[in-house]
């Protein structure tokens, strides 16, 4: 039985999403150097209308981040990240869709939420005792949490990493994370679970994860991050770029929602929407 057999709503912030339906969160990087499109994004207007695209495409939930967490990636101050999530944030809030911030800092979680975000995003799964500080001052709030498993930090994380069992592990800690929330305060409806894929983990465990979706999916509404990663050129045994890999993406997107999925967190938002749509009609 998996979450949605418990309530049907995911609430975030401003809004409250009917679950029985998948949802895409579209992916807007608005760094330098993310592993996919960084760079690609130079003005808050080319971001905003990049989401608005994204929006009219059919994205559910728009995910903003100003900090990148490829393999390798070295950690930018506060300041710095801000100065990039800031301008575009404050224009995103004004489209009829919740915006998430992916952030791993905590005082750039706050001032998101000073401008209105609906969905705090953190890649290390709000790991640090200020991270948790954080989540205790806005518990009284809206605002929606996605907990994500790593094992390791982005700049270190792909450093022959190391499970017992890693579906086990990473269902241990979300487990414990949410169970943690709860006891803070903050409301299960108000939870996403992501088990980070390409996180700390080599291609074997990633493959782990994907068949055990299930478990993940009951323990609170599941998110899942497949859209361009390595995985799929390691599948296929080819060399090919990121924006290159649309078909393992969707394929990788339809698979994870058949098994328990709730939310995929894409950058071709236009070709999933599509996908989900077709599925839907021939189901």
């Amino acid at each position: 039985m998996d979450a949605s057999s418990y309530y049907n709503n995911f609430d975030c912030g401003r809004f409250s999403l009917d679950m029985r339906e998948p949802k895409v969160m579209g992916i807007l990087n608005v760094t330098p150097d993310s592993f996919s499109d960084g760079g690609n994004l130079s003005s808050v207007q080319s971001a905003v209308r990049l989401a608005e695209k994204m929006v009219k495409c059919g994205a559910d939930i728009i995910d903003v981040g100003g900090e990148s967490t490829r393999p390798g990636a070295k950690s930018v101050s506060a300041y710095e990240e801000w100065s990039r999530l800031g301008p575009v944030l404050k224009q995103l809030v004004k489209l009829n869709v919740p915006v998430s911030v992916d952030t791993m800092k905590p005082t750039v979680m706050m001032k998101a939420c000073d401008v209105g975000v609906d969905i705090i995003n953190d890649v290390s799964g709000f790991n640090s005792p200020e991270a948790l500080d954080f989540v205790k001052e806005v518990k009284s709030t809206d605002v929606g949490f996605c907990i994500m498993h790593m094992q390791g930090n982005p700049e270190t994380m792909q450093n022959s990493p190391r499970y017992g069992d890693v579906v086990t592990e990473v269902e241990f800690f979300l487990k414990n994370k949410v169970l943690e929330f709860n006891n803070i305060g903050v409301e299960k409806t108000r939870i996403l679970v992501d088990p980070g894929f390409g996180f700390g983990k080599t291609s074997m465990h990633n493959l782990s994860l994907l068949k055990g979706l299930k478990k993940f999916s009951r323990i609170s509404w599941l998110l899942v991050g497949l859209s361009r990663k390595r995985l799929i050129s390691e599948i296929c045994k080819s060399q090919t770029k990121p924006s290159d890999r649309l078909g393992g993406s969707l394929a990788m997107a339809s698979w994870a929602l058949a098994r328990g999925a709730s939310i995929v967190r894409v950058h071709d938002v236009c070709e999933t929407v599509e996908m989900i749509r077709v599925l839907k009609e021939l189901n």
